[in-house]
């Protein structure tokens, strides 16, 4: 299959997540199994799986919204706090308003 007829979220992802969606394909979706292939624990799992969800929410806004995105992206992958990213996209969506 052609990259271009992927959509969008999933070309967006990198490889560390194809290959967990993968592994979590294989394992039926099963966090214990996966818990299990990595070697840590369910809630740790849990996170990961969660972190993935929120990367893909995200990229769903990038047409609309790709400041925002890339500011919630940063936070998403531990590179940017929460706090400074809620900060950062208040301030943007108070400028948007005022102009």
């Amino acid at each position: 299959m052609s990259i271009e007829l992927l959509p969008p979220w999933l070309r967006r992802l990198d490889e560390e997540d194809l290959s967990f969606i993968r592994r979590f394909l294989l394992a039926s979706g099963s966090l214990k199994e996966i818990a299990r292939l990595y070697g840590v624990s369910y809630p740790t799992v849990r996170l990961r799986l969660d972190k993935l969800i929120q990367k893909i929410q995200i990229s769903e806004e990038v047409e609309r919204e790709p400041y925002i995105s890339l500011i919630k992206r940063l936070a998403v992958d531990d590179k940017l706090d929460f706090d400074t990213a809620k900060l950062l996209i208040r301030a943007y969506q108070q400028e948007k308003k005022e102009n």
